[in-house]
């Protein structure tokens, strides 16, 4: 239980699609958010659970890891694509939540396909919401990328002539294909963890343990 000695435990969590695949996970592991949780039109940002040791955050996928690494939050649920880009030295990922699955790829107009063959590539500009990740993939093959950070509506950046290649998530492929863009590279395969704080992990071991075997629990129930 919390006192005014001991502060509550915070989970960031991110909004949208991860968000409804968490809650199953939520419910195995005993913990109902407020009744407002799932409502993507509250602009609440704070919730309580029905244990009081355990408040929630609802914030935008990315901020979840910045959350976590700096200490605004002890735990989070964050894709492995968040904690590749920033590689954060305070994060811990214990456990593979087995959500949030797709991938991060390279994509080119499905026209350059015969004239701009990725293995003959040196110098590329490349539109991507990841510029770290991306330029460290590409470095290890000894191509020099210039990234230009965008946070969305990469697939029509290629036919504007800002770039002709990108880097982002892919699901289904619909989207790429809806633009004229196919995949010819994957850097990652992504999917969401459990994040802890090192610090947290450290000063608080007993709280936040129970809560990563609790997690642990939960998915080797679903699986």
């Amino acid at each position: 239980m919390s006192s005014d000695a001991t502060p509550k435990l915070i989970m960031a969590v991110p909004k949208g699609r991860i968000l409804k695949e968490v809650m199953p996970l939520f419910k195995a592991c005993g913990i109902l958010p407020e009744a407002d949780f799932e409502d993507e039109d509250s602009r609440k940002l704070l919730f309580s659970t029905n244990h009081p040791e355990l408040d929630i955050i609802r914030v935008r996928a990315f901020d979840v890891a910045t959350f976590v690494a700096y200490g605004g939050a002890q735990l989070g649920v964050v894709g492995s694509d968040a904690i590749e880009e920033f590689n954060y030295t305070e994060l811990y990922s214990p456990l593979d939540l087995g959500i949030g699955k797709c991938r991060l790829s390279v994509a080119v107009p499905k026209a350059d396909l015969e004239t701009d063959a990725p293995d003959k590539w040196s110098h590329i500009r490349v539109a991507t919401k990841y510029p770290s990740l991306t330029a460290r993939h590409f470095a290890k093959r000894g191509v020099q990328a210039e990234c230009i950070k965008l946070n969305g509506a990469m697939e029509i950046a290629p036919a504007l002539g800002l770039v002709r290649r990108i880097v982002d998530l892919v699901s289904s492929g619909a989207t790429l294909k809806a633009n004229g863009l196919v995949e010819v590279e994957t850097i990652l395969e992504v999917s969401s963890r459990l994040i802890v704080n090192r610090s947290a992990f450290k000063t608080r071991p007993g709280e936040v343990e129970r809560w990563v075997e609790s997690f642990r629990n939960a998915v080797h129930s679903k699986g």
